[in-house]
């Protein structure tokens, strides 16, 4: 009883941060499989969100994941980020193949918790705010979109060579923003113009924050 009163409650900033966090977890770990830039034996299957997942049990890229992750939370924690990348590149050419984009908007907090200093008067008209949303609501758009990725394989083409990947984090332009030492600019690993398609994935949103996907991928000549 008290699981099930705990995701009918309205979701709160730290409580969106989580999800969204576990969110790229889940969703970087499916894609290195789907795509095999790892072997398929570096994986175990666990079950999230009603769905078989793979996550990695190499030890080297799971500190790797938690480290940038941990860093991820703390600019979502603080409405800083705006974009997380995964792009994926030939080992051989350095060539950028498939580029994975997931944009973070983040909801005016005060207006989503619903504080208006300026109350409408009796007799007026209704306030727009939205239907707050439950983490099981949410949950099931993370879904649609983890089924996505998984049949991803249906219609990108076959990485035939040998691949690592890279994670690229976008933050506002704000003064405030603290970058660690260990972060550096970096290129944003764009596909040339002219050879490459893009394919737009579900969105979903929590009401504090709202995430847009898309799949960027290198055509033939």
């Amino acid at each position: 009883m008290a699981q099930k009163q705990r995701t009918n409650q309205a979701i709160t900033l730290k409580g969106s941060t989580a999800l969204v966090t576990e969110f790229f977890e889940y969703s970087v770990n499916s894609i290195l499989y789907q795509r095999g830039v790892y072997p398929s034996d570096d994986f175990r299957m666990v079950k999230k969100y009603g769905l078989p997942m793979l996550v990695t049990a190499d030890d080297s890229l799971k500190e790797y994941l938690s480290t940038i992750l941990s860093q991820v939370q703390e600019w979502l924690l603080s409405s800083s980020i705006t974009r997380l990348v995964l792009a994926i590149k030939s080992i051989e050419t350095g060539e950028t193949l498939e580029r994975w984009q997931f944009d973070i908007h983040a909801e005016d907090v005060a207006s989503s918790s619903g504080s208006n200093n300026n109350p409408p008067l009796p007799g007026g008209p209704k306030s727009g705010k939205k239907k707050e949303k439950t983490e099981k609501e949410v949950q099931g758009e993370i879904r649609e979109i983890m089924k996505q990725i998984t049949s991803s394989v249906t219609f990108l083409p076959i990485l035939e060579e040998e691949c690592t990947f890279t994670l690229l984090a976008y933050t506002n332009d704000s003064e405030d923003v603290a970058i660690p030492a260990t972060w550096d600019d970096a290129d944003p690993h764009l596909i040339d113009r002219g050879k490459v398609e893009q394919v737009r994935l579900r969105s979903f949103s929590t009401n504090v924050h709202s995430l847009e996907a898309m799949v960027a991928y290198r055509v033939g000549e």
